[in-house]
């Protein structure tokens, strides 16, 4: 079996899971002082917006990136901010028309209302064209370019002290040319600055040191309301189980917020745990692959299937295995909660439906290793 790594250990046969662990996003508060800065940033953010809408109907007309920056090029006049747009636009048709196949819906409309600037890292920009991080003594001077007369907009960037050294290397970096950093920056409470860095450089920053295991591999079932997991050796026996309870997220009218902090703290305290009992690999399975959504005819099962953020856990997950010093290894989650091999699991095994399903990634897992 073909396998693709990157680094920081994620394993995976389909190169397109990768994809969301080659970065680590640091977020920041921003700060504009000059009242005229500020309605420039707005009068930008809102127009950047405007063209992500403007890109996605030109998306469902068919036209091309060339043909849609043709198009835009007089709303926003810079071929960077209209670049990073279009993959915006192109990533949410993409949702809506999983959204479609998932639902059976014939057409969605999308309604954003939102707005925000987004800029794509370059190395050889420096780090990034638009949108640039100068290190201050406690700060960051944020400088961000206004298409329309060619000046720079000017604020400060406050991060959590511990992000500052990892973002002044970053910086360093940029100024050689050897990374770039996409950035974000959003308009929900208060302005915000997203910072995209290279998993390797957040790891090399924030990995703990681990010691070397027994081999043991953990498989994880994910669930709105619990994360289960299997431990098996390099033969494939099951060592121990254990679940992970966050019952409560799945109460009706529970904070959607506090809901994530706990399933988040679960599967945090999960690998704290699979750390403590020598397991060297973790095995996730691969949302890449999963175009539609399984609903049954329990309208309290379906809600906490469309409420449950599986991929937003899943990401996490993954970058949390890695800090503490983990392989992660994302395996096809085809037939790993309702197929003939995982009735068999269950009744040879001795197994709920739940447990079950984290055998069976573990067991995949087991596959990976050994064809590497």
């Amino acid at each position: 079996m073909l396998s693709y790594q990157i680094a920081g250990k994620v394993i995976a046969d389909n190169p397109r899971a990768l994809e969301n662990f080659r970065f680590v996003t640091v977020n920041g508060k921003l700060v504009v002082d000059d009242p005229l800065d500020h309605m420039k940033l707005v009068r930008l953010a809102r127009t950047y917006a405007s063209v992500v809408r403007k890109s996605l109907n030109l998306i469902w007309g068919g036209r091309t990136h060339k043909e849609v920056t043709k198009l835009l090029y007089n709303i926003l006049p810079n071929y960077v901010y209209l670049e990073t747009a279009f993959k915006n636009a192109k990533a949410i048709a993409e949702n809506i028309r999983f959204y479609e196949e998932s639902f059976g819906k014939n057409k969605v409309l999308a309604d954003i209302r939102r707005f925000w600037i987004a800029s794509r890292g370059n190395k050889w920009d420096k780090g990034n064209r638009n949108i640039k991080l100068i290190p201050k003594d406690s700060y960051f001077e944020v400088l961000i370019k206004y298409p329309w007369d060619g000046s720079w907009i000017k604020a400060k960037a406050f991060f959590g002290e511990e992000y500052i050294p990892l973002l002044k290397e970053l910086r360093e970096l940029a100024n050689e040319r050897k990374e770039g950093y996409g950035t974000v920056i959003s308009f929900r409470e208060y302005p915000r600055v997203h910072v995209q860095v290279p998993l390797r450089i957040y790891l090399k920053h924030f990995s703990t040191s681990k010691q070397e295991g027994y081999g043991l591999i953990a498989g994880l079932d994910i669930n709105s309301d619990r994360l289960n997991i299997v431990i098996i050796d390099s033969d494939g026996n099951i060592t121990t189980m254990k679940t992970f309870w966050c019952g409560e997220t799945v109460s009706h009218g529970f904070p959607k917020e506090k809901a994530k902090w706990l399933r988040l703290n679960a599967l945090s305290n999960a690998l704290e745990w699979c750390k403590g009992i020598g397991v060297d690999y973790v095995v996730f399975e691969d949302l890449a692959r999963i175009r539609h959504r399984k609903f049954t005819s329990n309208p309290y099962a379906n809600r906490k299937i469309t409420k449950f953020p599986k991929k937003q856990i899943l990401i996490h997950g993954v970058i949390k295995a890695l800090k503490l010093g983990f392989v992660a290894i994302l395996v096809n989650p085809r037939g790993t909660s309702n197929s003939v091999t995982h009735k068999q699991v269950m009744k040879r095994k001795g197994l709920d439906k739940h447990m079950a399903s984290a055998y069976i990634v573990a067991h995949r897992g087991l596959e990976v290793i050994k064809s590497n």
